[in-house]
């Protein structure tokens, strides 16, 4: 990890460099989800409510997703970006180096103008918790947490399928998005308003049910049972990383380089 914290500092001085390009990105970063709230905000101000569910407690799992999101995408962006590795044949130089393809791929790249898209994100959230009446308590807190530490990692483990299959496509496939941006305009939603061929895609194949919905249930009071229970789901959820790596590995040992 200390390397990895290495690239973090180094990416870090070196995208400062340009500080006033670095505060309008992070800017417009801030204002691209806000532009989305802003439409979900007039739909329930035309509708007053979907499927039982109220503007304060969509905007919780708003808040939770695109915060999941923004950081895999500040932090894992070195996979989303690794087409540019294998083109180039900078992959080569990283296998002769004694330690990780994983982590130097994901210290390879950090966007941290995405702590502008992370700001919006966190105000929602903390938007919808004060107007929603949740008898916190501290697994109930615990499970809020795990829930986006948990997001991140289904994130990063779609990237990483994305990044693997760069090893025989070389050029990254649009096809990831489906499953990033779209995954993240899904399940921005609570799942139940979908058809259920949707929500069980999102929980059993794609586990963001897992790490939103279901957790969800148990913050708001909408779903009785054990709340250690609901605290395990979102970790469970995020054993979806593990396959992710095992293939990522899987396709280091058949790379076969470019010649670039």
């Amino acid at each position: 990890m200390r390397l990895y914290f290495k690239y973090l500092q180094i990416l870090f001085k070196s995208q400062m460099q340009y500080r006033t390009s670095f505060l309008l990105l992070s800017l417009g970063q801030f204002f691209i989800p806000f532009a989305i709230f802003a439409g979900l905000y007039l739909l329930f101000e035309r509708f007053g409510q979907i499927k039982g569910w109220q503007l304060f407690e969509v905007a919780l799992c708003f808040g939770i997703i695109h915060m999941a999101f923004a950081l895999s995408e500040c932090f894992a962006r070195g996979f989303d970006t690794f087409s540019s590795l294998i083109i180039k044949g900078d992959f080569d130089r990283l296998l002769v180096r004694p330690r990780s393809t994983f982590v130097q791929v994901l210290g390879s790249q950090f966007e941290f103008t995405r702590f502008g898209r992370l700001l919006q994100s966190l105000f929602v959230l903390i938007w919808a918790v004060m107007n929603l009446p949740i008898d916190w308590t501290p697994i109930k807190m615990l499970t809020l947490i795990f829930m986006i530490i948990s997001g991140v990692l289904i994130f990063t483990g779609i990237y990483m399928l994305a990044a693997t299959m760069c090893f025989w496509t070389v050029q990254g496939l649009e096809v990831a998005n489906i499953f990033t941006d779209g995954g993240r305009e899904m399940a921005q939603y609570p799942l139940n308003i979908y058809q259920k061929w949707v929500s069980r895609f999102f929980t059993y194949v794609i586990p963001f049910g897992t790490v939103n919905y279901l957790p969800l249930l148990y913050i708001l009071g909408k779903s009785e049972g054990d709340g250690v229970l609901y605290l395990l789901t979102p970790v469970a959820g995020s054993l979806f990383i593990l396959p992710c790596f095992l293939v990522w590995q899987f396709g280091v040992r058949h790379y076969r380089s470019t010649g670039s």
